[in-house]
């Protein structure tokens, strides 16, 4: 791993929400026991049922998560930026992968094996609490989008899933407009609505100021508004 690559994905791993707590030390051993790797435009990083145990944590770039629904649909059902990690870790799940993740840009990935963890909980055990954090944040996440096309209407639903989608592009929530790459067909599997419903919507979000819609991707302009529709 060259220098300016340990750098960067040293960076990303002491910015993330489920190594906050810990010491850096911890992200240091991480980048050490891993390996980078990069990917292209529609490559994938996972597929959906494949046995591989590890972890992938996003270093650069943005993957859209999909799993498999009825009638042989791939269904997306998420967006992963800077920091979020993929696959498991068997101490804690056993089973094949549950998502496939393709790459929509070219992406930098750090890939910690099943091995590299076991070295790294030898010294530093808390590894499998940070692991179990951030597992419990992607199962609430889940939850939640399910609640959201339960209980909410469709302008509520978009409004969520675009913030909730700002949240997966973690490199840009602090950017004052976030820019998520998100077609707006891709936001109709993702709220389970037609995309002409998305449309109608987002039309009506870009007239009052909340968005603005580009090709392939949407900039949301007003958070709180975005956030005061979402909560109705």
């Amino acid at each position: 791993m060259k220098k300016e690559e340990r750098a960067l994905a040293l960076h990303v791993l002491r910015q993330v929400g489920w190594l906050k707590d810990y010491s850096s030390a911890l992200a240091e051993n991480l980048v050490a026991e891993g390996s980078l790797v990069r990917l292209n435009t529609g490559e994938w990083a996972q597929a959906e049922g494949d046995d591989r145990s590890g972890l992938f944590v996003v270093i650069e770039g943005v993957l859209h998560s999909y799993c498999a629904a009825p009638g042989d649909k791939e269904v997306m059902i998420g967006l992963a930026g800077a920091g979020s990690v993929l696959g498991h870790a068997t101490r804690f799940s056993g089973g094949p992968r549950l998502v496939t993740a393709v790459c929509v840009e070219p992406c930098i990935l750090l890939e910690i094996s099943e091995a590299a963890l076991e070295r790294v909980a030898e010294c530093q055990p808390e590894i499998w609490r940070a692991i179990a954090g951030f597992a419990y944040a992607n199962m609430r996440s889940a939850v939640r989008m399910a609640a959201e096309v339960i209980s909410l209407r469709p302008r509520e639903r978009i409004a969520a899933r675009l913030l909730a989608a700002a949240d997966g592009h973690r490199a840009t929530v602090m950017e004052p407009t976030p820019i998520i790459r998100l077609s707006q067909e891709l936001l109709g599997e993702m709220t389970g609505l037609t995309r002409k419903t998305v449309n109608v919507h987002l039309s009506a979000f870009e007239r009052d100021g909340l968005i603005e819609v580009g090709y392939g991707q949407i900039s949301l302009c007003d958070l709180e508004r975005l956030r005061a529709v979402a909560n109705g």
